[in-house]
Formats: C-alpha cells, sequence, structure tokens
C-alpha cells in the first residue's frame, strides 16, 4: 500500500463526510458535492459502498440541498425525538465536553489550523469537525508537510476509531435515516480502509452480543479478505481519482 499515492483519494472521502456531517447554514455548503460523489462511485472500495454512493447521489440530484439539510435536521437536531449524538466524549466518557474534547483540543494546538467558531458550532470532537480535521492535515501533507502524518495516526487510532463504530451503526438504525443509511454504509467501508492505512485494529464493543453466523472465519483470513478488498480499490483510486481542491475551501476550519 502506497501510502502517499493514497492521500488524495482519503482525502476525497474525508471532504465528503465533513460536507454530510458538518451543521452549516451557508447555501454552498454542499458546492462540489455531485462531483465528488460521481468520482468515489467511479473508484469504490467495494460494491456495497458503491450502491450506497449511487443512491446518495441519485437523491441529491432529486431532492437537491433542501432534502439533505432537512434529514440532517431531522437525524441530529429534532427537538421532539431521539437524535443521534455526534462527539467522542458523549461515547467514550458518556459526557459532553469529556476527556475526548481535550484530546481533540491538544492535537489541535499541535498544528496551525484553528477551529473558526463562527463557521462550527459543534465541539471539537463531534464527527463533522473531526472530519474536517483529518481532511486539513492530509492536505497539509500533501503539499508537504509530512510531520502532520503523526498528529493524523493519533487522532485516527486515539479518537476516531475509539467510537466511530457506535456513532455509525446509530446513523444507520435511526428511523429518521434514509439517505443517510447510504451515507453511514459508505462511511463504514471507509473506516474499515483507514483501519488498514493506520494498522489498527477495531476496537470492542462497549456491550458484546453474540451473533451467529453461517460461516466462521479466523482473524487471519478476515484480515486478508479486507486487506485484497482495500487493494483493489486503492489501485483504482490512484490509476483515476483526481482531488480538486477547490471542493472543499468551502469547509476549511478557518
Amino acid at each position: 500500500m502506497n501510502k502517499r499515492e493514497l492521500n488524495p483519494a482519503r482525502a476525497l472521502y474525508y471532504g465528503l463526510f465533513s460536507k454530510l456531517l458538518v451543521f452549516d447554514e451557508k447555501e454552498d455548503s454542499y458546492e462540489g458535492l455531485e462531483e465528488i460523489l460521481t468520482i468515489l462511485v467511479d473508484n469504490p472500495i467495494d460494491n456495497n459502498s458503491q450502491e450506497a454512493l449511487k443512491e446518495i447521489l441519485a437523491f441529491y440530484k432529486t431532492g437537491g440541498t433542501k432534502a439533505l439539510q432537512q434529514e440532517y435536521d431531522a437525524i441530529f437536531h429534532n427537538p421532539v425525538g431521539d437524535v443521534v449524538r455526534t462527539t467522542a466524549s458523549i461515547y467514550c466518557d458518556g459526557v459532553e465536553s469529556g476527556k475526548k474534547t481535550l484530546e481533540v483540543r491538544n492535537f489541535l494546538a499541535k498544528t496551525k489550523i484553528r477551529r473558526n467558531e463562527t463557521t462550527f458550532k459543534e465541539p471539537e470532537d463531534s464527527v463533522g469537525f473531526l472530519m474536517t480535521f483529518m481532511y486539513e492535515l492530509i492536505e497539509l501533507i500533501i503539499m508537504g508537510e509530512e510531520s502532520y502524518g503523526t498528529v493524523q495516526h493519533c487522532l485516527f487510532v486515539e479518537v476516531i476509531n475509539e467510537f466511530i463504530d457506535e456513532f455509525i451503526e446509530n446513523l444507520y438504525e435511526t428511523e429518521s435515516s434514509n439517505v443517510y443509511k447510504s451515507v453511514a454504509v459508505v462511511f463504514n467501508a471507509f473506516v474499515d480502509f483507514e483501519r488498514l492505512y493506520f494498522d489498527v485494529k477495531k476496537p470492542l464493543p462497549r456491550v458484546k452480543e453474540i451473533v451467529e453466523s453461517c460461516e466462521s472465519i479466523s482473524d487471519e483470513e478476515a484480515t486478508r479478505r479486507m486487506e485484497n478488498r482495500i487493494k483493489k480499490s486503492a489501485e483504482s483510486l490512484q490509476k483515476s481519482c483526481a482531488l480538486e481542491d477547490e471542493y472543499f475551501e468551502k469547509n476549511s476550519l478557518e
């Protein structure tokens, strides 16, 4: 796996999730979304995520920005029903603004990136902010500031990896989720990709459930199969995925 060659594709995915998971009232917050989805549909991580990307693209073409915003509000800002919580602190510490918030702030302090409180209303350890932070870090690495590789590694391993599966599961299962079920499918595939990229294992679930399966395979075999899928996807992305900086300028942390 050539990590340097994969960085533009990784930035594209993080940019996609930033656009879909950041609360933003600006009319141009989804600018470039159709182009991003079109690129990723042609260069998917796996077949399931490809179908999910097609569903997101079709939904956006049909309903536009308003349809996405309405579903986003129903999932994350519903004043009368359950909402999907978005911060690492809630999932890891059980409270808002917990230890994970401080950890992200410490990582942020090690960089030249700063949070614009006018643009970003949510805490630093919210999923949307973390996706945008990772995007910005990868962009800096692409531009030659490779020292940020350590920060992105620690941010994923010590913060994102610890809670993201629970967030994705909640996003998929909430009754308000329609197109965001497809977002969850793509997100799940990309997280698997990132775990191989950073060579980190999926954490054990907080409440382990026993699930019967028709096929029983070893951890080593499961890893081998995933690596083969990721390798094929990586080769496709490296050949034909071109990252356009202007897609994400509107999502800058500054």
